[in-house]
């Protein structure tokens, strides 16, 4: 494939996206309660769930967007080293947990020899570190970023995604935790996480190609501004239709609205990118979580889970005697706790990885 020369811009509203998509993720699992089988819950879930959406619509985005300079093993020799070797380091306080807490950390897996739960744990992400199932499933992208490319230069590719928006639509993303896979074999259970990996690529592909699409048609990104309220409108009522759908256990997708969140925040932090740029401590605020996002996305279960503890804390905070601001407190203040604690964990590893080393590649350490 033919490399142009010519270096792209850097796309500050895009940046921004990135540290907002990261505090959503953050936000989903830190920030739910009520039982979950209540309206309530269901709510709840719709409103700050399904930030994994953005996440890979951006992923997409900066695919296409960097697309100029590809070749394919010196992508993958990249992805390797700014990934997957990240991955595997901060993976490692996952595992200490699932050996030390196997119960309480809720290790699927326990009772297999250690060396065999590795492996097991590393290439499916869904048990020593809940959020990295992603890396697993982003690797498959990876895998096939040259027939995508291939299928954008014939012109195909675009003209497939209603094809794919639809599969995303019938194909919702499967539930695999410690409970529901509890009284299966070692191997089932293994198999589940895998499925929940190739779900999780199936159901997301079309916000990959979406990401990539409006990475190659900017322009398009101004009509999502300029169609805000139909979008508004639009991201409403099909948020409403999954709350009912999902409290009725008919269907349940969050990545239905989280599709027209993207475009209309992105129509957004387009529109007023001038305006961010000139607030600098707001953009600068929002910059550096941009940065920190990759190594917030590894860490902050470790922390969510630590927190619960010196709390003594679920992870789905029950509504008791109606105390609805006593919970949207503590669930804020989790929020805000996990995130300001795996931020300061990221800063001070970082230091130390540079006193060492003050020429060491620290996003190969910790994904910053």
């Amino acid at each position: 494939m033919e490399i142009a020369q010519h270096k792209k811009q850097f796309l500050n509203y895009i940046n921004i996206f990135r540290g907002l998509a990261i505090l959503l993720i953050i936000a989903g699992h830190t920030m739910q309660f009520g039982e979950n089988s209540s309206l309530l819950h269901k709510i709840n879930c719709e409103i700050i769930c399904g930030g994994t959406a953005l996440f890979i619509f951006i992923s997409g985005f900066l695919f296409q967007h960097l697309s100029y300079k590809f070749e394919y093993k010196n992508y993958l020799s990249k992805k390797w080293t700014n990934v997957v070797l990240p991955y595997f380091i901060t993976s490692i306080v996952g595992i200490i947990f699932c050996f030390i807490y196997p119960q309480t950390y809720g290790n699927s897996f326990d009772g297999l020899n250690p060396f065999i739960q590795i492996p097991m744990f590393l290439t499916t992400g869904r048990i020593h570190n809940t959020p990295t199932w992603f890396i697993p499933m982003i690797i498959l992208f990876f895998i096939c970023s040259w027939m995508l490319l291939k299928l954008e230069q014939k012109g195909w590719l675009y003209k497939l995604l209603p094809f794919m928006f639809l599969i995303t639509l019938i194909c919702p993303r499967i539930d695999v935790d410690y409970n529901s896979i509890i009284n299966l074999t070692y191997t089932q259970k293994y198999l589940a996480c895998l499925g929940y990996v190739f779900n999780g690529f199936i159901h997301f592909f079309s916000l990959y190609v979406f990401g990539m699409f409006c990475s190659k048609y900017k322009e398009v990104i101004d009509t999502f501004y300029n169609k805000r309220f139909i979008l508004w409108v639009l991201m409403l009522v099909l948020a409403g239709a999954n709350v009912y759908l999902s409290y009725k256990g008919i269907y349940s997708s969050f990545t239905v609205s989280k599709t027209i969140l993207t475009m209309l925040v992105l129509g957004y932090l387009k529109h007023y990118d001038e305006w961010i740029m000139k607030k600098e401590t707001l953009n600068k605020v929002l910059d550096i979580t941009a940065k920190y996002s990759f190594g917030l996305f590894f860490v902050h279960w470790y922390w969510f889970f630590i927190y619960n503890q010196i709390f003594g804390l679920e992870k789905v905070i029950p509504i008791i005697d109606n105390s609805y601001m006593g919970v949207l407190g503590i669930v804020f203040i989790r929020f805000a706790g996990v995130t300001v604690l795996s931020m300061l964990s990221l800063y001070l590893g970082k230091k130390f990885i540079l006193l060492i080393n003050k020429n060491a590649n620290v996003r190969m350490f910790l994904g910053i």
